[in-house]
């Protein structure tokens, strides 16, 4: 009898996205011959949660490094010591099924200190550019199968309706068609090449649009809500960037913690079954969210039915592990789950594993032969931040700023701090402040923009000391640059019915604006933010989104390297009472955005 997989199959005669001409040769024939001797007990489950002797013993098929799972050595040599262990394992049991190890990178191998970190979505969205993002994933792959990595949890494409949504910034765009180019252009990144990985579009569906309030995860309020609006508005906003995944070869999608119909979408089976699979042609398999197949009953027993009839694939289990196999068993014993059920979802696993090439090459020999951060990975984030920017207001002709500038005050929090630059999902879950990962901050940046002789004064909170030139003279700063924006945060933790610029950021601005000729604001957030009077106060504004780990990129922009490009990936609100908006209405003169979906000023 067979227990529980994940499963994904996704050929197209034998041809799939991100497999080599080796893996091309194998006939669908052969694919599910191999398949069909192969069904056997898998689940999936965080690394801290279970030894590489219970992979073995148990006949694991998947492996998470979830939010905290981290080898002891979190570095690239740990990494692939850990995912070697545990592939080992598995190969050591008694079909020898190799493993899928997976990761959340969801802006490169973001879990592992001191490699690249590329802009989030939300920037990329503004860069509007395909081509570019299909490189930051295939890059992103690359890092990840560096440390044996096979599986990665990425592209998020929700169409996110509601900024004040904590993952917002996981989300390339308000607008469905930007989603679906973009999503299907990260899909082939990760896929394609020698060095590729399994793509997960996620979440399937509607995650970007619930309701405030409306969340049953405690201290959230749009996270894993009910999304709002009837089934027409659903397929319209929601289901063209899968079935763009799907046509790109996805072969893993993850499902949603949100509701649709009062229907938790694990226990969805019209929308996992009828229409992912058997409408759109899906022929992957569907793993569920963290734990979130637990939150269909408070009976586990019959949570675990209703998921897998409903079309869960895989289940991803935290934790308990141990009592969803056996909750497997009893259901299939008593026949609340057909076994040709779960017949179908192991089917749909092995063919993913065989179809990608992982019995093949389980394991990578020679970590240390990919090298993190290389030169290749900091030029193509240095242009996708660039690229990225959006130049909100521009007045007095303040950018481009000049490279012999005499004099520069930079102040605000997030001047000299990587981990406000990379945001939520850098190194942990939630992220950081400081130093937590290898990079170059906007002071850092500054410093090496302009020329030997100007001065460059930094202080968080504005407060400078007079600078005297070499006779003696005051020499005033004649531009001051503040940067200000969100404190780092991921998921649920950032949903947030306030996205004004703190106190102490509006005081910064005021105080830097009465020393300046000149004054420019970055905004470091995952969203945009309401700005109020700080608008007025500055010269130029720009919107900088959460840029990872390469300032360069910004002040290539500011000093005039290269010009202002980026258009904003979602409407930039007035302030909070206009939110959320109602975009199938015409705005009004007093309801209309700040600055509308789209807008971005250029320079040459």
């Amino acid at each position: 009898m067979s227990l529980f997989a994940l499963t994904s199959f996704l050929a197209s005669e034998g041809k799939v996205a991100g497999v080599t001409d080796e893996h091309r040769s194998i006939s669908q024939t052969q694919v599910d011959a191999k398949v069909e001797a192969l069904l056997s007990q898998m689940t999936l489950v965080e690394v801290n949660d279970i030894t590489p002797a219970e992979v073995a013993k148990l006949s694991i098929g998947g492996v998470l490094s979830g939010a905290y799972g981290v080898p002891p050595q979190n570095n690239q040599l740990g990494w692939h010591q850990m995912t070697t262990e545990y592939q080992q394992a598995a190969l050591g049991s008694r079909l020898s099924i190799p493993l899928l190890f997976g990761v959340d990178g969801v802006h490169g191998h973001n879990k592992l200190p001191g490699t690249m970190i590329f802009p989030h979505n939300i920037g990329l969205g503004a860069t509007r550019n395909a081509e570019l993002v299909e490189k930051v994933c295939n890059l992103t792959a690359y890092e990840l199968t560096a440390t044996g990595v096979n599986w990665n949890f990425a592209p998020s494409i929700s169409v996110t309706q509601d900024i004040r949504w904590g993952r917002t910034y996981e989300s390339y765009s308000e607008n469905t068609e930007l989603v679906t180019l973009l999503g299907s252009a990260c899909v082939h990144g990760l896929q394609e090449g020698e060095h590729h990985v399994l793509a997960t579009p996620k979440h399937f569906i509607g995650d970007g649009g619930t309701e405030w309030g409306t969340s049953n995860t405690f201290a959230y309020m749009l996270d894993q809500g009910h999304t709002r609006g009837d089934e027409a508005q659903l397929r319209r906003k929601y289901l063209p960037p899968y079935q763009s995944a799907i046509d790109a070869g996805a072969l893993s999608i993850m499902a949603s913690y949100s509701r649709f119909d009062d229907k938790h979408m694990s226990a969805n089976t019209y929308l996992l079954t009828d229409v992912l699979k058997n409408e759109m042609g899906f022929k992957g398999f569907v793993v569920s969210d963290w734990g979130a197949v637990d939150q269909i009953s408070d009976d586990y027993y019959l949570s675990v039915v209703t998921a897998i009839n409903a079309g869960i694939d895989m289940n991803m289990v935290p934790i308990e592990y141990e009592a969803f196999i056996e909750s497997m068993k009893k259901a299939v014993a008593n026949g609340d789950i057909a076994q040709s059920r779960i017949d179908d979802a192991v089917r749909r696993i092995l063919r993913a594993k065989y179809t990608a090439g992982i019995f093949e090459h389980p394991i990578i020999a020679t970590a240390t032969s990919q090298k993190l951060r290389s030169a290749q990975s900091r030029t193509v984030a240095r242009q996708a931040v660039s690229e990225s920017l959006v130049l909100l207001k521009n007045e007095r002709q303040t950018f481009p700023l000049p490279k012999d500038v005499k004099h520069i005050v930079l102040a605000g929090s997030a001047a000299d701090d990587i981990g406000k630059q990379a945001g939520g999902w850098t190194v942990s879950w939630q992220g950081g402040s400081g130093f937590t990962t290898t990079g170059r901050t906007i002071l850092q940046a500054t410093r090496e923009a302009v020329t030997d002789e100007s001065v460059i004064q930094h202080n968080h909170q504005g407060v400078f000391e007079p600078i005297q030139d070499m006779s003696g003279a005051i020499l005033p700063p004649e531009v001051g640059i503040v940067v200000v924006g969100e404190e780092p945060y991921a998921e649920g933790q950032g949903d947030s019915n306030d996205l004004r610029l703190s106190a102490n950021d509006t005081e910064v601005i005021k105080r830097v604006r009465t020393q300046v000729d000149r004054l420019v604001i970055i905004i470091i957030s995952g969203r945009p933010m309401i700005l109020g009077e700080s608008l007025d106060l500055a010269d130029a504004v720009v919107a900088a989104w959460l840029p990872g780990t390469e300032a360069y990129g910004i002040t290539d922009v500011m000093f005039g390297d290269k010009p202002f490009t980026g258009k904003l990936p979602f409407s930039w609100p007035r302030q909070m009472s206009q939110l959320p908006f109602s975009f199938d209405q015409d705005f009004t003169a007093a309801s209309a955005p700040l600055f509308p979906y789209g807008y971005g000023l250029t320079t040459n």
